[in-house]
């Protein structure tokens, strides 16, 4: 299945600051992440983004904040999936994408959690692979295995951003080739 940018929106979970020190590789993953926010910004898809329990885990980090630039508008949640929050039923009704962009943390517990959710609404969750961790490796690993077992589609910002670009030479496509460079 081809995705298309119209029909796709993106989902941020919970990259918090008390959290994310602990997260395997995450410098690589917030610079893959913050690349992929940028991208979809380029391409104008819709963003959702969730922080789970704020007084425990903090805000948003510093740099993912910097790249949502105006996007940032977080809702806080107490549930791991976001699909349990009304402000991100309401999003999805208001939107109509069935694609959802996802990246964050964790991948085992919240980014689970939500896509399995997703899947069961009849939304299309793709999760992206180097844009979600943990802070061990086996728990991401063996959660990308299930959600792929599952009917996910997991792949690369790189990949995504330009199958939704989807043709050389346009504006969008200059911009993310700056922003993956």
């Amino acid at each position: 299945m081809r995705l298309l940018k119209e029909d796709t929106s993106l989902l941020v979970i919970d990259i918090q600051s008390r959290l994310f020190p602990h997260i395997h590789e995450f410098q690589k993953f917030e610079d893959s992440t913050c690349k992929l926010i940028e991208g979809t910004k380029a391409l104008n898809l819709p963003i959702f983004v969730s922080e789970q329990y704020v007084k425990g885990l903090g805000e948003t980090t510093n740099n993912i904040k910097a790249a949502l630039g105006d996007s940032y508008k977080p809702i806080e949640k107490m549930a791991f999936s976001c699909c349990d929050m009304d402000e991100y039923q309401a999003f999805l009704k208001q939107n109509g994408k069935k694609n959802v962009l996802i990246c964050g943390i964790e991948s085992h517990i919240c980014i689970l959690q939500t896509s399995l959710d997703l899947l069961k609404a009849g939304f299309q969750p793709v999760v992206i692979e180097n844009c979600v961790s943990s802070r061990n490796l086996q728990d991401k690993e063996t959660a990308i295995r299930r959600l792929l077992q599952e009917g996910a589609i997991v792949s690369t910002y790189e990949s995504i951003l330009f199958e939704l670009c989807r043709y050389s030479g346009t504006p969008e496509f200059k911009e993310i080739s700056k922003i993956i460079k």
